[in-house]
């Protein structure tokens, strides 16, 4: 029998119909009104011509709306596409010429963005765009040409009674990450790879009904899978994080308190701010008996003070957008003298992880290389782009004699005496922060854009709370001026607010290597 991933929905309804699934705030649904309610946003979809495969796009700011709507475009045989809702417009036009969205799922106050983003596109794609909320509707707002679908439009049609099931290689969702040439790219998730990381993280975490689980992460970040579709593999329930709790950490650690958060998932920073300014230690939480983090290297003074702090149990848990997470550590105890951060350790089920050096060789404890990933739990590829595919995709050597693929991370690893993998950093100009992947040449494209710049280089700087903070150096033309904030400004237009540069360092030049290429390493050094 084939299973997706809105049949997890469909099999916990029946189980468990009147429990509770997700909460935001005040409001809250159960597993029957969630598979009711998007059921018949999966019909109201149907009739307006989406198609299996469809691309649907999800431009919404946390909310009960945004969980309807994501198991709503899977009924209905679409591929749901999270958009960042604070992305600059043109980021969020991009992806939907990119992607060939044409219905999107969006709130009334976000029709105006809407209407703009679609004025850098020399035709808009879009045949119907539905509004998931309640509220009044804003005159003048809509996009012209684009038939508006009201929720209580959605509410009032019968739900979808089968839904448009296909194969597990299908996909399930595309998610768009930072690109190296400054455009960026979809990730294209399966839902068999998706159910590689759900079942793992369900049984390996022992995920029930009782759980009350967090999610802090946004929609289009990747730790969503587990916050959404794990729990409701289990019958528990998701308590969505308001983003603006994410600035206000004392509120933060009393929000895990008063939700009874049971698992908490997010990126090590947040857990960082809660610890140094948000009292986190002060509480007991009784009820919290896992703490999960991924996404980049958590300090080893902050992770201490955690350990400290709680009685949970803590994992380390690792993997680029490609693979999701395939690897995994549980921290013990850490030692006083302990500098080094903890391992990201070995391969979770399903997946294999080795590492090659730069001749193509397994590594041995102590060397260093390059992370490799197999298993059914990869992406199928880059949306749009075979020949990026062809560079992360390739065949495994090691099992020359049948097909295989394998998933090139660009993550340098080492290999310790217990067998754990340790994270060393990117091959690349890729870095994390505050989770975030970010690639240093969107970066670099977007203060390229400027017309006064005619050099630039961005690096990120360690710092223990965010992993990194990124650093611009800037060349302007002859005689050209330009400050810091016109900087930021510029950037802000144009890439999420996470990866404009907080620092900015105008010099007359830039360093350089015996190639003639932007010495990065002189950069640091003086950073």
């Amino acid at each position: 029998m084939i299973y997706l991933l809105h049949h997890l929905l469909r099999d916990t309804a029946q189980r468990h119909p009147d429990r509770t699934a997700a909460v935001f705030g005040t409001a809250r649904i159960s597993y029957r009104d969630l598979d009711t309610t998007s059921a018949k946003l999966a019909s109201a979809l149907r009739e307006r011509g989406l198609r299996k495969g469809d691309r649907v796009g999800i431009y919404l700011e946390k909310s009960i709306f945004s969980v309807v709507s994501v198991f709503g475009i899977l009924k209905a045989g679409g591929v749901y596409v999270p958009i960042d809702p604070n992305s600059p417009l043109s980021r969020f036009a991009h992806i939907i010429q990119d992607c060939g969205i044409r219905h999107l799922i969006t709130s009334d106050h976000k029709l105006p963005d809407v209407a703009e983003a679609l004025t850098h596109l020399s035709r808009h794609p879009l045949d119907a765009v539905f509004l998931a909320d309640d509220s009044p509707r804003l005159e003048g707002s809509a996009p012209d040409s684009v038939p508006l679908v009201s929720w209580e439009t959605v509410t009032g049609v019968p739900p979808l009674m089968r839904t448009v099931d296909g194969v597990d290689t299908d996909l399930g969702y595309i998610l768009y990450t930072s690109g190296s040439t400054g455009v960026p790219k979809g990730v294209m998730i399966s839902h068999r790879a998706a159910f590689t990381f759900i079942n793992w993280t369900h049984e390996h975490f022992q995920i029930s009904e009782d759980d009350v689980v967090s999610n802090h992460a946004p929609l289009h970040f990747d730790l969503s899978i587990f916050d959404i579709f794990t729990t409701v593999k289990a019958g528990g329930a998701v308590v969505l994080v308001p983003e603006r709790l994410s600035t206000f950490p004392v509120t933060l650690s009393q929000f895990i308190r008063d939700q009874r958060i049971t698992v908490w998932y997010s990126v090590p920073s947040a857990l960082t701010l809660m610890l140094v300014r948000g009292n986190f230690s002060k509480y007991a939480y009784p009820d919290l008996r896992l703490i999960l983090f991924a996404g980049e290297v958590f300090p080893i003074k902050y992770l201490r003070a955690l350990r400290q702090s709680t009685r949970a149990r803590l994992f380390n848990l690792y993997g680029p957008t490609e693979t999701n997470v395939c690897t995994a550590y549980e921290v013990g105890e850490l030692p006083a003298d302990r500098v080094a951060p903890v391992p990201i350790g070995t391969a979770i089920g399903n997946y294999e992880v080795f590492a090659v050096d730069g001749q193509g060789q397994p590594i041995t404890p102590g060397a260093v290389g390059e992370l490799y990933a197999r298993g059914p739990g990869l992406m199928s590829g880059y949306w749009g782009d075979p020949e990026k595919t062809r560079r992360v995709l390739v065949p495994n050597r090691f099992q020359p004699h049948f097909e295989d693929i394998v998933c090139r991370t660009g993550d340098l690893v080492a290999l310790d005496e217990d067998g754990n993998y340790v994270y060393l950093g990117r091959g690349d100009h890729m870095i994390k922060s505050r989770g975030y992947r970010i690639e240093l040449g969107e970066v670099e494209t977007a203060l390229y854009s400027h017309p006064k710049i005619v050099e630039a280089a961005v690096v990120g700087i360690p710092d223990e709370e965010v992993t990194n903070r990124l650093k611009a150096f800037i060349v302007c033309g002859q005689g050209a001026t330009v400050t810091a904030k016109e900087i930021q400004e510029h950037c802000q237009a144009r890439i999420p607010r996470y990866m404009v540069p907080e620092m900015i360092e105008l010099r007359d030049s830039l360093p350089k290597t015996s190639t003639g290429k932007i010495d990065r390493n002189a950069l640091l050094e003086k950073g």
